[in-house]
C-alpha cells in the first residue's frame, strides 16, 4: 500500500471555492481502481490548512489518479488558490497490516 499525506494552504478568499473543487475531486477519486482511502481534513484552528490522506494499492495506481480527468481540472483549478505550492510526502504503511 502506497500512502501520500499532502499538505494545502488555501489563499482565504478561495476557501469555499476551494471546498467545493476539492469535494468533487474527492468523489470521483474514492472510485478509482486501488483507492483505498482518499480523506481531507480541514485544520481545526486554522481553516485554511488541510491535509489529505491518499492510500492507493500500488504505485500504479497512485500514479494513474493523476492522469485522471478529474484531477487534472482539480489541480489546474485549484493552483493560483494557494497560498504556497501544495507538499505531498509519500509514506509506506506499516500498521495495519494486509491480511
Amino acid at each position: 500500500m502506497i500512502t501520500t499525506i499532502v499538505h494545502v494552504h488555501v489563499k482565504p478568499e478561495f476557501l469555499t471555492d476551494f471546498i467545493e473543487a476539492t469535494r468533487l475531486n474527492h468523489e470521483q477519486s474514492i472510485h478509482e481502481p486501488g483507492n483505498l482511502r482518499f480523506d481531507i481534513l480541514q485544520d481545526a484552528q486554522d481553516q485554511n490548512k488541510f491535509v489529505f490522506y491518499e492510500a492507493y494499492a500500488s504505485e500504479q495506481a497512485a500514479a494513474a489518479h493523476k492522469d485522471t480527468a478529474h484531477y487534472l481540472t482539480w489541480r489546474d483549478t485549484v493552483a493560483p488558490w494557494m497560498a504556497k505550492p501544495r507538499e505531498g510526502v509519500k509514506h509506506v504503511m506499516l500498521f495495519p497490516t494486509a491480511k
